[in-house]
């Protein structure tokens, strides 16, 4: 039997735990193994960039952060065009595969890895894919391997932010990951306590934003925490098309829509708002013990289906069940926080505001 294994995309907590789960449960089920681990993501797939993963390299790795394989992004919409070189990509990776004889390449990735994985099934390789993401962002399964240790670090850095802005009387804005999809923000803000959550599915109106800041000040809080996602969005600029948006952040003046909101803020309201941003930290670090289980569980199931040749797949959560999910059912669709839904409901009751 032999493996592939790659790490693709932007890198979280945890990668190296599913890879343990997937080692250490493959050299358990067969005796006759070699798994080659493709260094850099596709790129190695490409360029046959890899090296051959004994048993030892998957212990002593469970609460080690990042992967051992190193990572890059490898842009979908890319994966068709020739390199500079004009070597065919897509042609390249079957040729590795085939040179290397393997019979089924594991891909520990997001929604763009795991279409170009799903891509490569339909082109005849054995694929199974395990759902990697710090914005649990991936259709089909309840939760990602990296989403809560991504989620600590966000929380902890608004717990910190929470006594300075205390103390000074100030409005901080903490900027969380996430660009299109806000689950991170949202789960973040409500465990930090933040008193404004903005995300990109609910455009916000910074007449809202002003107006919850003034009332906390009416009734004796002269702090506001704004916990906001990257690709956080006001109502005036979500009724821009792609493109003329698109053109509005390459002319703005501000870092992000933190520094925007932050001055916006200030101009209506003459409050001193102060902005954060724990940036590629909420990456780093060792993952936290829901991540390791979940990880280990993501790829002891990715070895049974490999065992049982169910290749083409995607391991899931569902519930408290690991379970199984075609990758054509999965690629090119995001899971975004329905602006309705009873999470949001909650947090409305508890009093915080989402700028609507």
């Amino acid at each position: 039997m032999r493996i592939g294994m790659l790490t693709s995309g932007g890198d979280c907590q945890s990668l190296n735990a599913t890879m343990r789960g997937v080692g250490k449960a493959l050299f358990n089920l067969f005796d006759d193994l070699e798994i080659f681990g493709f260094e850099d993501g596709y790129h190695g797939l490409i360029y046959s960039e890899y090296h051959k993963l004994e048993r030892s390299d998957f212990s002593g790795i469970l609460n080690i952060g990042g992967t051992i394989l190193g990572t890059s992004r490898t842009p979908f919409k890319q994966i068709r065009e020739a390199d500079e070189n004009g070597l065919d990509k897509v042609e390249a990776m079957k040729h590795t595969y085939r040179q290397l004889r393997l019979d089924c390449l594991v891909v520990l990735g997001g929604n763009g890895s795991l279409k170009t994985a799903n891509l490569l099934s339909q082109e005849g390789l054995n694929v199974i894919g395990c759902p990697k993401t710090i914005d649990n962002d991936l259709w089909g399964t309840d939760m990602t391997f990296g989403f809560h240790s991504a989620v600590n670090i966000a929380t902890e850095a608004i717990d910190c932010i929470h006594t300075t802005a205390a103390s000074h009387s100030r409005v901080f804005i903490v900027e969380i990951m996430g660009h299109k999809v806000g689950l991170m923000t949202l789960y973040a803000g409500l465990a930090g306590g933040a008193d404004i959550i903005l995300i990109p599915e609910i455009p916000y109106h910074i007449d809202a934003v002003c107006n919850k800041i003034s009332e906390r000040y009416k009734r004796g809080s002269k702090f506001s925490i704004i916990a906001v996602a990257e690709g956080a969005i006001s109502y005036e600029d979500s009724k821009l098309t792609k493109k003329d948006y698109k053109k509005k952040l390459v002319d703005r003046k501000y870092p992000s829509v933190s520094y925007e909101l932050a001055a916006k803020v200030f101009d209506k309201t003459g409050i001193e708002v102060r902005v954060t941003v724990p940036g590629h930290t909420q990456r780093g670090g060792s993952p936290v013990p829901y991540d390791r289980v979940l990880a280990t569980r993501f790829g002891v199931e990715a070895a049974k289906l490999i065992q049982k040749k169910e290749f083409g797949n995607m391991v899931a959560l569902k519930g408290n069940d690991v379970i199984k999910i075609p990758l054509k059912d999965i690629a090119g669709k995001l899971k975004t926080v329905e602006p309705d839904s009873q999470i949001i409901k909650e947090a409305k009751l508890l009093g915080i505001s989402f700028g609507d």
